[in-house]
């Protein structure tokens, strides 16, 4: 091997490395946001009743229910800054 041969190696090498580092960092990123959405949109919940069969109530229910506990834990954490630390 010559020496230009090693250095379009290693510039190759350095591409692929910058490359899969940015989409690894990139796909964490959305796959947590993905995981989050499916989450308060009760994703999980499709096809969780008797014979593969979604529940509306059950599924609304996780809906409102995901949010509305969200929001009550940072109700939470207000009140108790506001009594506790401030």
């Amino acid at each position: 091997m010559n020496e230009q041969e090693r250095e379009r190696e290693a510039r190759e090498a350095l591409e692929r490395v910058k490359r899969d580092s940015e989409s690894v960092g990139s796909s964490a990123l959305a796959r947590m946001s993905r995981q989050a959405q499916d989450h308060f949109s009760a994703r999980d919940a499709l096809g969780a009743g008797e014979g593969g069969e979604t529940d509306p109530v059950e599924l609304w229910g996780r809906r409102i229910g995901r949010p509305l506990s969200l929001i009550v834990f940072v109700g939470l954490a207000v009140y108790l800054y506001l009594t506790y630390v401030r």
